[in-house]
C-alpha cells in the first residue's frame, strides 16, 4: 500500500505541541478529545500510514503527565444509544474504554455523567461504576445554555456541577461519541478551578477537518462525508481570517459557538486566550502528510465508500438515511467523483452480468482485482476471499484448497441440523474450513498465512451481505461496499 502520512513524525510533533499548550496555561490543561481516541479507522483510511492507535501512542508520550476523564450523557444511557462501528451501547463502551486505557497503563481518574436530570438508568449505571471502584460525577442541564452566559458562568450554572478532582497537568476529556458534553465539562472545570484560585486552560484536539488543508481538499470532504448524519459542514474560519489574515478550515459547530466560548472565557478568566476556533486546536496532522496525491486518492475512495453505505442504509429504511444520501451525492459532485472510480465496483458488476448471479470483487495491495462468483458450494464473497488468498500465495487458481467432501458436511450441518436456508458457505465458514485443511495440506497452509495481507484491501459486493460476512470483512480490516440491493425478495433480512 502506498503511504501518504508519516506516523512517527505525527506522534512526536503532536506530543510536543500539547506540551507547549500545557505550559501556556500554567501547567494545567483540559484537553477535549474529539473523534476516536483509538480505533480511528477513518483517519487510517484517508491518511494512509496513519495508525488507528496513533493518538494513544501520542498520549503515551505524555503518560506521566496525563489523566483521562470519560464523559457520557445521561440521555445516551437512557436511550441505549449505540456506537455504530462497534454495535455496543455508549455505557458499555465507557467500560470498554476504561479497560483499554488501563491496559496501556493510563490513569483513568473518573467518569462524568452529563445532562443529568434524575434518569433512573443513569443512577443504575453510576451504581455499577461505584461497585467497580470507579469514581463518578454528575453534571446537569443548565437553563439557557449556551446563550445565557451570565447564568451559565455562575454558582447556579456551572457552579451546580460536581467538581471533578484531578491531579495531573494534562486532563484528557474523551467520550464514546459526539454529543456527550465534552466541551461543557471542560468549561465547567475551568469555572471551578478559577473559583479555587487555580490557573487552568482549555484546548481542543480534533483530527478533522484538517485546519491547514484547503476547504475542498478530499481529506476534508471525506470528513464531511463521515459526519453527514450530524450535518457538519467545513467552513473557512472567519475569526482566524480576520485576526491573522490567514485562511484556515474549521467546522460549523465550532465556528458558531466560538463567540459564546470567547465570552465564557472572559467571564471565567477575565480574558479570552484565543482569537479563533483554529487557535483552540492543537492538531498537527496536516504537517505530517508526505504524499498529498496518495491521501487525495484514499479520501476519494472513502467518500465513495460512505456513499454506498448510505445507499444501503436507505435500502434498509434506516432513519434519516434519505437526507444523508442527498448530502453525499452533493459531496460527490463537489469532489467530481463517481462510483466507477472505485475499481472493484465495475469489476464486480461485470462478473455478475457475465454469470447471472451475485459477485464480489477484491482489490489486492498491488492493484490487481480478483473476483468471486456464487456457486452451489460458496457465496460470492467466500469465493472471492479464497481466490484472493490463492493469488497472494502464488497458488494456481484451479487448485482445490478445500475439497467438496469437506464442504458438504458443513452444508448438511447448516441446513439439516441447524435449520438454515442457505447451504453456501459464508466468509467466516470458508476461513474455518481453510484452517482445517491447512493441518494436512501445504497449499492451504500457505493460503491461510496470506490473511494479514488482506488488511486495507477494497471489496465490493453486488448485493447487500449478511451481517456475518460484513463482520468478517471488518475483522480482516478490509473496506467493504455493496450495491443497495438484496439477493432475495424477502422482506426480513439478517
Amino acid at each position: 500500500m502506498k503511504i501518504g502520512f508519516d506516523n512517527d513524525k505525527y506522534v512526536k510533533m503532536q506530543s510536543e505541541h500539547i506540551r507547549e499548550r500545557i505550559a501556556q496555561f500554567g501547567n494545567k490543561l483540559y484537553l477535549e478529545f474529539g473523534g476516536k481516541l483509538f480505533d480511528d479507522f477513518h483517519a487510517s483510511r484517508v491518511l494512509p500510514g496513519f495508525h488507528p492507535d496513533s493518538k494513544l501512542k501520542m498520549l503515551h508520550e505524555l503518560k506521566d503527565q496525563a489523566e483521562i476523564v470519560i464523559v457520557i450523557s445521561a440521555d445516551a444511557i437512557e436511550k441505549n444509544k449505540i456506537r455504530g462501528d462497534l454495535g455496543i451501547t455508549y455505557d458499555m463502551d465507557v467500560l470498554r474504554l476504561l479497560d483499554a486505557f488501563r491496559a496501556m497503563d493510563f490513569m483513568v481518574s473518573s467518569v462524568v455523567i452529563t445532562q443529568y436530570t434524575g434518569q433512573p438508568t443513569a443512577d443504575h449505571f453510576r451504581e455499577r461504576l461505584s461497585s467497580l471502584g470507579i469514581k463518578s460525577y454528575l453534571h446537569y442541564i443548565i437553563d439557557g445554555y449556551p446563550g445565557n452566559i451570565a447564568h451559565i458562568v455562575s454558582d447556579e450554572g456551572y457552579g451546580k456541577n460536581d467538581y471533578i478532582e484531578t491531579s495531573r497537568p494534562l486532563v484528557v476529556i474523551t467520550a464514546p461519541g459526539p454529543g456527550s458534553g465534552k466541551m461543557a465539562t471542560c468549561l465547567s472545570q475551568l469555572y471551578h478551578e478559577h473559583k479555587r484560585g487555580i490557573t487552568a486552560g482549555y484546548a481542543k484536539f480534533e483530527t478533522f477537518p484538517i485546519w491547514n488543508l484547503p476547504l475542498r481538499h478530499p481529506v476534508n470532504v471525506a470528513y464531511e462525508a463521515a459526519t453527514a448524519d450530524l450535518s457538519d459542514v467545513n467552513m473557512i474560519d472567519p475569526f482566524h481570517l480576520e485576526s491573522y489574515g490567514e485562511t484556515t478550515v474549521n467546522y460549523n459547530r465550532d465556528i458558531e459557538v466560538f463567540p459564546v466560548l470567547s465570552a465564557m472565557f472572559e467571564q471565567i478568566l477575565g480574558y479570552s486566550p484565543y482569537k479563533s476556533p483554529t487557535d483552540m486546536g492543537v492538531n498537527m496532522a496536516g504537517n505530517c502528510i508526505i504524499d498529498d496525491e496518495v491521501c487525495k486518492e484514499a479520501s476519494k475512495q472513502e467518500i465513495i465508500r460512505r456513499y454506498y453505505q448510505a445507499l444501503c442504509d436507505r435500502k434498509k429504511d434506516m432513519l434519516g438515511s434519505k437526507e444523508i444520501v442527498y448530502k453525499l451525492e452533493l459531496l460527490m459532485k463537489q469532489a467530481s467523483i463517481n462510483t466507477s472510480e472505485r475499481k472493484v465496483v465495475p469489476m464486480a458488476l461485470m462478473r455478475q452480468e457475465n454469470t447471472g448471479h451475485p459477485a464480489t470483487a477484491i482489490e489486492l495491495p498491488d492493484g490487481q482485482v480478483i473476483t468471486g462468483k456464487t456457486t452451489d458450494l460458496l457465496g460470492a464473497s467466500a469465493a472471492a476471499l479464497l481466490n484472493a488468498l490463492k493469488v497472494l500465495g502464488g497458488i494456481d487458481h484451479d487448485e482445490h484448497l478445500i475439497s467438496r467432501t469437506a464442504i458438504e458436511p458443513i452444508q448438511t450441518l447448516k441446513t439439516d441440523y441447524l435449520g438454515g436456508n442457505n447451504p453456501r458457505l459464508h466468509t467466516d465458514e470458508i476461513l474455518i474450513a481453510l484452517s482445517m485443511s491447512a493441518a494436512t495440506d501445504t497449499d492451504a497452509k500457505l493460503a491461510l498465512s496470506q490473511i494479514p495481507k488482506l488488511k486495507g484491501c477494497q471489496v465490493h459486493s453486488t448485493v447487500i451481505l449478511s451481517s456475518v460476512d460484513e463482520k468478517t470483512f471488518k475483522r480482516l480490516g478490509m473496506n467493504l461496499t455493496s450495491e443497495p440491493t438484496y439477493e432475495t425478495n424477502r422482506v426480513y433480512h439478517k
